[in-house]
């Protein structure tokens, strides 16, 4: 066995996505009824962990421990949910799955879980909202497993639309994608989006919308940048958004390093979703380290990361399943 068919034989699988990183685990709660759910990405071990947090709307928990230079930067849960700030309950939940297995900072009175959460608004895809609660984040840690995460309309991607730049009503249906890259030398990254955009989902290479604004007269959709460049921009309700983003390696980094990684992730997110960071979105990005995989240059993992980002955003709209008002990609790309 040559040198190229030994590395070849101890590479991973690479089309699990986020679970492709040894020591993370994915669970999903999916409300089909409601249309709405919860992810939850739980480490094997305390995960030194950044985020960047660009959007103008952005519903949050317990991001400011993780800025570099706190007591704890690190994470044992972290929470992706639907249900707008209502969803935040849903991290509480996280937090009694955790304090039952023992699993958090040590204290003088009782362990606490670091966890962190995020949401998206889902408000209003169903006629009956009912935001994910304590329960609902419980039963996404007890699902969750290492295997290939399940992709498209689940968890927190179940409530999720993409292109409302011109309305809800000519939007589409967005969701949940995951993807990773594996090198030649054992540098791992997986990325996972939970994928609700204000603006359209763009393919990089050839600059096609895959999902987005529709345009009824056309068959086609609709690019934000010329509507603004035609007419004034109409007074509508536009709250209803966010991308949320998780990138995950095994490169063994601190808090400061995954900062930058979280940071130049967000490159990733702007080259699929235009427009992105709006005042209308939440958009956030987490980055954690699970692994002790020497990189003598956290920029690879940036790199990496970015690109993996790309590929989650894609793959959550080609998942994705059509929803009452909101076409999917494959609906909407289907011939007859």
């Amino acid at each position: 066995m040559n040198m190229n068919q030994e590395i070849a034989a101890i590479q991973p699988d690479c089309r699990g996505g986020l679970t492709t990183v040894p020591g993370v685990a994915v669970g999903h709660f999916t409300d089909q009824r409601h249309w709405t759910g919860c992810t939850v990405i739980l480490t094997d071990n305390p995960a030194p962990a950044g985020v960047d947090v660009r959007g103008g709307a952005p519903g949050t928990l317990g991001t400011d421990s993780l800025r570099p230079g706190n007591m704890a930067g690190y994470l044992n849960g972290l929470l992706i949910s639907g249900g707008s700030a209502f969803g935040l309950e849903a991290s509480f939940g996280v937090m009694r799955f955790l304090k039952e297995r023992n699993i958090g900072l040590v204290t003088a009175f009782g362990v606490v879980p670091k966890v962190a959460a995020a949401v998206i608004y889902d408000l209003g895809v169903s006629e009956s909202d009912r935001p994910p609660g304590v329960e609902a984040g419980y039963a996404a840690c007890s699902n969750a497993s290492k295997a290939p995460v399940v992709q498209g309309c689940v968890g927190a991607g179940t409530g999720a639309t993409v292109g409302k730049s011109a309305g809800r009503e000519k939007a589409m249906k967005g969701g949940l994608g995951s993807a990773s890259i594996c090198t030649d030398y054992g540098l791992i990254v997986g990325a996972l989006a939970v994928v609700n955009a204000w603006g359209n989902i763009m393919e990089p290479g050839s600059g096609a919308i895959l999902a987005g604004a529709r345009d009824n007269l056309t068959g086609g959709f609709i690019d934000p940048l010329s509507l603004i460049k035609s007419q004034p921009p109409k007074p509508r309700p536009t709250f209803a958004n966010t991308t949320i983003g998780v990138v995950v390696t095994n490169a063994e980094l601190d808090t400061t390093a995954m900062t930058v990684v979280a940071k130049m992730a967000h490159s990733g997110l702007a080259r699929a979703v235009n427009p992105c960071h709006t005042l209308f979105d939440g958009d956030a990005i987490f980055a954690l380290s699970v692994g002790r995989q020497p990189v003598p240059d956290p920029n690879a993992v940036g790199i990496l990361a970015a690109e993996a980002m790309v590929q989650a955003i894609i793959s959550a709209v080609k998942h994705a399943s059509s929803a009452p008002g909101f076409p999917s990609w494959a609906e909407f790309n289907r011939t007859e």
